[in-house]
């Protein structure tokens, strides 16, 4: 597929965070685009997608449309997180195998890995034991899909691939306090503080940051060109601890207040690096955007907004 020029994509969630900004990228590449939200088309029922499907002639679809927030939302909504996460997954790739679509991209979530797994995590390490607890609903309804996609195409030589890609961050993040993930909850409270910042955890957690612009490129990449039964995992290849990603958004913003550590607070999974050797060698990727940069951008950007 050497390029998208007249391919019909519906990308589901595609007025989200990485759908914004993978819509606008597609578009560039020609593509006819059918972008869905929750209040387009919920996919929790499939009568929805089977109308979307029956009005459209689709060529490929792009699932990005998830129920999810961090921890403290993942602890509050554990059930509402598996069940929405499953049903919209399982109905919309069935949709796809009976309106024989040419392809299918499922995006995953480094929450899927096992809680004490190794870095760099491996693909071949998804099944290596359970998902840090707090993270277990959303990270378990996600790594089932992966089961469905490889039993489709056993079954029906169904092209549906699994890409994995780690912590996201960058422009149009969801900066809510309640659903927001590490980086926008920690830039708004450090833009919003004048005296004090309460942080979660002990800031000894790692964590894998990709700005969103790179893994945009894997995914146009991987849309074109990866079609294995395998997963794909999307990394920076870089492991940050919670307390350096904080000081150096303390630096960025020159932040004089004081830092206090929640250490009652969960740090959910203890560390968190991606293997990206296959996506280098498959895709001819390789990220770009330093975790410096990306922040400048992001902050940038959330302070334009308010």
């Amino acid at each position: 597929m050497d390029n998208l020029t007249d391919k019909t994509i519906w990308v589901t969630g595609g007025r989200g965070f990485l759908g914004t900004h993978l819509c606008e990228a597609l578009w560039k590449q020609n593509a006819e685009l059918i972008v869905t939200d929750s209040t387009s088309c919920d996919l929790r029922y499939r009568k929805n997608i089977d109308d979307l499907f029956s009005k459209n002639k689709i060529d490929i679809v792009v699932h990005l449309a998830a129920d999810v927030g961090g921890i403290g939302y993942n602890r509050n909504h554990a059930y509402n997180l598996f069940y929405n996460n499953a049903m919209m997954g399982i109905n919309l790739i069935d949709a796809s195998i009976k309106f024989e679509i040419e392809k299918f991209v499922q995006i995953g979530t480094v929450c899927a890995y096992p809680k004490f797994c190794s870095p760099p995590f491996n693909e071949l390490a998804l099944w290596d034991g359970y998902p840090e607890e707090t993270n277990a609903p959303y990270g378990l309804a996600k790594r089932m899909l992966l089961v469905q996609l490889q039993a489709a195409r056993s079954e029906y030589n169904f092209n549906g691939i699994y890409l994995l890609p780690t912590n996201l961050y960058g422009p149009h993040d969801c900066f809510d306090y309640e659903k927001s993930h590490v980086i926008p909850a920690l830039i708004r409270k450090f833009v919003e503080s004048k005296d004090e910042v309460k942080i979660w955890g002990t800031g000894k957690a790692s964590r894998d940051f990709l700005y969103v612009e790179d893994v945009v490129k894997a995914i146009i990449l991987a849309i074109k060109n990866y079609n294995r039964k395998e997963p794909l995992n999307l990394g920076s290849g870089v492991e940050v601890r919670i307390s350096t990603l904080v000081h150096i958004i303390q630096n960025i913003l020159d932040y004089k207040g004081k830092i206090i550590w929640e250490t009652s607070k969960p740090d959910g999974q203890p560390r968190r690096k991606l293997n990206i050797n296959e996506a280098k060698h498959s895709l001819g990727w390789k990220p770009e955007t330093t975790l410096t940069d990306g922040l400048e951008k992001t902050i940038l950007w959330y302070k334009k907004q308010n």
